[in-house]
């Protein structure tokens, strides 16, 4: 099963839960993570489940760069916003650079979701599940 991470900045929460709303379809049979508000907005609006970390500010993207860092994540569409300076850019620097690091696809508009949805739609992530099956496993 691939796992998906959501996180979106404040501006463009709404602009997120849209898209999850469209493509909900695709997401049913992922296993799903997000930041604290985003996951709760998008489970108000469909009916996915959704792994809540904490808040962006409050730690939530570093959660989910420790998925990353141990090859746990698929995918991660984070929509921000380019327009509005952010307390915890360094956060959101460090977690671009993981997913660069550890190959991970990653989105950060509606543009470039689109397409890695659809290619997730297409099943275009088999190359994924292969990573998967001869990844390292961190011990837990």
């Amino acid at each position: 099963m691939l796992n998906v991470a959501f996180i979106a900045h404040d501006r463009k929460k709404e602009e997120l839960v849209n898209f999850v709303i469209a493509y909900e379809h695709v997401f049913a049979d992922k296993k799903l993570y997000s930041t604290g508000t985003t996951g709760m907005r998008i489970m108000e609006q469909t009916k996915l489940q959704i792994h809540r970390f904490l808040s962006g500010p409050l730690g939530g993207d570093q959660q989910i760069g420790s998925l990353i860092a141990q090859n746990e994540m698929d995918l991660v569409i984070f929509l921000r916003d380019p327009l509005m300076a952010q307390p915890h850019e360094p956060d959101i620097t460090a977690l671009l650079r993981l997913c660069d690091v550890h190959g991970i696809p990653v989105a950060t508009n509606v543009a470039s979701a689109e397409i890695l949805v659809r290619a997730l739609d297409r099943g275009d992530f088999g190359w994924r599940e292969l990573v998967e099956q001869h990844k390292p496993r961190v011990n837990k």
